[in-house]
């Protein structure tokens, strides 16, 4: 349901966007709603993500079981990397 809306903007910018809606065959009223759905979408994903992680990085979560073991990351680099170059 479309519901009208009154909003208070600066003449330039009224004509400027209206000549920007023109150009993309478009109407100001759509112009403006597409505008404000974006705006919803992005506060919407950045809310879904209360950890503050990206929305990829937040679907990785749980992904790797961890043991809870202690691991030397830089030990097992050292011997990856000895294994590959030499044998």
């Amino acid at each position: 349901m479309s519901t009208k809306l009154t909003l208070t903007i600066d003449q330039h910018v009224i004509e400027k966007a209206k000549l920007y809606a023109k150009s993309q065959k478009r109407s100001l009223s759509n112009l403006i709603e597409s505008y404000l759905r974006s705006v919803i979408m992005d506060q919407k994903t950045e809310s879904e993500t209360q950890d503050g992680l990206s929305p990829i990085v937040s679907s990785l979560k749980g992904a790797v079981k961890y043991s809870g073991e202690v691991i030397d990351t830089k030990k097992i680099l050292e011997e990856e990397l000895l294994k590959k170059y030499l044998g």
